[in-house]
This record gives structure tokens, sequence and C-alpha cells, in this order.
């Protein structure tokens, strides 16, 4: 992590400097926790210790740490996102007494080289992210990831692009997306997908036509739960999954 990331996660994703702590071991720093801190709850955003003091208690007492202080100072209820592939984080996690409450999954689509098709006369607009809000598009309700969230998305929402498409009835379908920060303009980060009628997904595989029309070539759809879209939809569309996360949580307890 570098110190221009570590800022923008304060930006975008709350990092709480006062639900960060260090472990030392005499005047050596062997171990880090970075907190994320909304009304909602503290997410656990990094958890490391030094590959020379680990299995010595040192993650865990960093996390019984922060649920003493937030016991108190609130709000309780503490979470984590884990990658499935780091197993002895999600050891710790289990073995600290949070609970897994869902299976988060990364979606990939990926340029199929085909030519674009003719796109329809469908009235396509520009969506910002302050409309997907208004629109009920976007919300946590379908437990979202935190960095997809609606705070995140406010925060990041110059960074944001979307098309929905419109008719006299509403929105009938939307894709929001924003550039990839990997260094290739032609990757793309999806941030919502859907559509409110029952067409096969005809809408938003349109919809993300019209992004690829404009450069944008494969997409990334991180850390889906399986209320947000489902995994047919998904699969009619051309995706296919990639990493898994484990949701954990707890609720902060005293010392």
């Amino acid at each position: 992590m570098t110190p221009a990331a570590f800022k923008r996660s304060i930006r975008d994703l709350q990092v709480w400097c006062s639900s960060c702590m260090v472990a030392f071991s005499g005047s050596d720093p062997i171990g880090v926790l970075i907190g994320a801190k909304r009304p909602s709850g503290t997410l656990i955003h990094r958890i490391a210790v030094h590959p020379d003091h680990v299995r010595q208690g040192h993650g865990r007492h960093l996390l019984t740490s922060l649920s003493s202080k937030l016991s108190i100072l609130g709000p309780p209820r503490m979470i984590a996102e884990v990658p499935e592939s780091l197993v002895p984080a999600c050891e710790l996690f289990s073995a600290s007494g949070y609970v897994q409450e869902a299976v988060l999954t990364d979606y990939v689509l990926e340029d199929a080289g085909h030519e674009t098709p003719t796109l329809s006369a469908r009235f396509v607009i520009p969506l910002s992210v302050e409309d997907a809000i208004a629109n009920g598009l976007v919300g946590d309700d379908s437990g979202m990831c935190w960095e997809r969230s609606v705070e995140t998305l406010r925060a990041r929402k110059d960074e944001i692009r979307g098309l929905a498409v419109a008719s006299d009835e509403g929105l009938e379908a939307h894709v929001m997306y924003r550039r990839s920060e990997t260094g290739t303009d032609q990757a793309g980060e999806l941030v919502s997908i859907g559509a409110n009628v029952g067409d096969g997904g005809a809408r938003v595989a349109e919809l993300l036509e019209r992004v690829r029309a404009e450069g944008v070539r494969a997409f990334r759809f991180p850390k889906v739960h399986p209320a947000e879209v489902s995994t047919p939809c998904l699969a009619a569309l051309g995706f296919r999954p990639a990493d898994r996360h484990r949701t954990f949580a707890v609720t902060a307890q005293p010392g």
C-alpha cells in the first residue's frame, strides 16, 4: 500500500485512524490492523503480522483490543471480507469468534473478440451515482460489500460512469462502472448492474456493449453477494466466477 492509496482509502472507505492499531515487539512494529468506520459498523480493512511473528497471538490481540474499544465507543458491529484463498486469515477470524455471514464472488467478463452488434434504438441516458441512489438502483439492503456501498459510491462519484435504458415507465436497466486502476484503460470495474424488466438480460447486455464501444473491453465485478444478481443471470451475460471472499461478523465485546 502506498501513501497515496492509503489517503484514498480514508476518503473512499472511511478508514478511521482511531480504529487502526500497530503491534510492537520492543521497538519493532510486527503487526498492523487498519479499520474503516461507518455508522453501520467497522470494517477490518487490513490485518497483517510479520512472517517472523505469526502464530504467536498478535493478530488475535489486535482484534480483541479493537473489540474492547468499540464495545464502549461503538459502533458494535465488526465485519471483515476475507479472500477465501487466505486460509490463515479465515482461521484467525473464526478463532476470534467471528461468524461467517456470506460468501461474495468476484466475476469477470472478458472481451470475446466478437464484433460489436448493431445496437437497438432504445433510449439510453447517462446515469450518475446520485441518480442511481435516488432511483433505488444501489443500496446496502442485499449484503453489498463495503467497496460498493452507498458511502463508497458517493466518495467515488467523480470516477464512476453509468448508462441506463429509460422508458415512460422509468429506468428499465442500468450499468455503472469505473476505469480500472491496474494501468490499462481497457479494463473496467463494475459497480452495479441490473434490470427491472424480464428480458433475459438483453438490456444489460446492450449497455455493456455500449461501454465496450467506449474502449472498456474487459470487466471485473468484485465481491458480488448472491442477493444482488443471480448466478444464472451473470452466466447468461457471459460472466465467469473467479475469486471468492468470506464475510465474517461479530459484535464487539469488552476485553
